[in-house]
């Protein structure tokens, strides 16, 4: 990360400096405003104190928001590879029987 710049954002009301790659400023800003937004959620809607602990339970949440997003996906991927080796059955089927026909 030779390139490094430093960007400045705010999470709950605090600023900090990160260092990070000029491609990544845009998402960094952003993963500090989702953080910066599920704080403030935590915070509005718990018995909550302390800007630790509140990291904490957004840490917590974000990761199971992700854990459960990742376990979604991968049942797509399961569900579609499914279809596709269901598929690849029927078409060896079907050109089974046209060789077949054809002989």
């Amino acid at each position: 990360m030779s390139d490094a710049q430093t960007v400045t954002v705010s999470i709950m009301d605090k600023d900090y400096q990160i260092n990070c790659g000029p491609d990544e400023i845009d998402a960094l800003r952003e993963s500090a405003q989702v953080l910066d937004g599920k704080m403030r959620e935590i915070k509005s809607s718990s018995n909550v104190f302390g800007l630790d602990r509140l990291a904490v339970m957004a840490a917590l949440n974000l990761a199971h928001d992700l854990l459960s997003q990742t376990q979604k996906t991968a049942d797509v991927v399961t569900d579609q590879r499914d279809q596709i080796q269901l598929l690849n059955g029927k078409l060896d089927q079907a050109l089974t029987r046209m060789k077949s026909a054809s002989v």
